[in-house]
């Protein structure tokens, strides 16, 4: 009876070292899990992070270009109203000189008038 004994305890406790085993494999097997997918999440995250700031440098980049476009159109919108204002001064100085120029000649004119008439009271007058 002692040998029976014995060996049911044997049993007993192989069995309970093999479900204390299995439970350890189970708990191993969960937390490695667990970590990779912790570890994957973090990857993920930098993945997500490094997108997000290219995207930013992106942005960045296209509003320094968008800004350098506004600032050109502004100069060249400045250029184009200045160059129109010298025309406009050069268009009424032209004016005026031909205006001076057809006073003069009406001047001339009636000078010459003037010295005909003259001429003609001295014929006359002789």
């Amino acid at each position: 009876m002692a040998t029976k004994f014995q060996t049911h305890q044997c049993g007993r406790i192989n069995l309970v070292v093999v479900v204390v085993v299995v439970v350890v494999v189970v708990v191993v097997v969960v937390v490695v899990v667990v970590v990779v997918v912790v570890v994957v999440v973090i990857v993920v995250e930098v993945v997500v992070v490094v997108v997000v700031v290219v995207v930013v440098v992106i942005e960045v980049v296209v509003v320094v270009v968008v800004v350098v476009v506004v600032v050109v159109v502004v100069v060249v919108v400045v250029v184009v109203v200045v160059v129109g204002v010298v025309v406009v001064v050069v268009v009424v100085l032209e004016v005026v000189v031909v205006v001076v120029v057809f006073v003069v000649v009406v001047v001339e004119v009636v000078a010459v008038v003037v010295m005909v008439v003259i001429v003609v009271i001295e014929v006359v007058a002789k």
